[in-house]
């Protein structure tokens, strides 16, 4: 791919009428983006599973579910596991790790699992797995560290 041709693909909608209906979309549009049709199947202290049917929204160019979309699952359902220890905060992330080892396609019915490992005073890590519901087969791994944000006492 010539120069020109990356930067158009990344520019996409830049400058063309989609800029202005891109612009238009409401704030904080992401996380319901990626969790609308997620339900939640089991939670308990320091561990969720959801689960969910891939939508096309959230596929990439090979038909398959975006390793972005992917990773924010991580994000989100790993931080939301922060909260059924009872913490006040889920925290900002400070590190996360995804390994992608199979696809899910569209319509295929997923499982996101996600278990604390660690919550303390400023540092909460989980673990979350994305498998296929039918099978088992992971589909992907990650881990995130987030920063607990320790209030001041003065």
């Amino acid at each position: 791919m010539d120069l020109e041709s990356v930067k158009r693909l990344l520019e996409n909608g830049q400058g063309t009428e989609n800029e202005s209906s891109i612009s238009s979309l409401p704030t904080r549009l992401f996380d319901p983006f990626i969790l609308q049709g997620l339900h939640v199947d089991l939670v308990e202290p320091g561990r969720l599973i959801c689960s969910m049917k891939v939508p096309p929204r959230l596929l990439n160019n090979g038909n398959f579910l975006h390793g972005g979309a992917t990773a924010s699952l991580v994000d989100l359902v790993g931080s939301a596991a922060i909260f059924t220890t009872g913490a006040p905060v889920s925290g900002v992330s400070v590190e996360i790790n995804v390994s992608y080892l199979d696809a899910a396609y569209a319509d295929e019915e997923i499982e996101i699992e996600s278990k604390v490992l660690r919550v303390g005073k400023s540092v909460g890590v989980v673990s979350v797995e994305i498998r296929k519901k039918k099978t088992g087969k992971i589909i992907a791994q990650g881990r995130h560290t987030k920063y607990l944000l320790v209030h001041s006492k003065i």
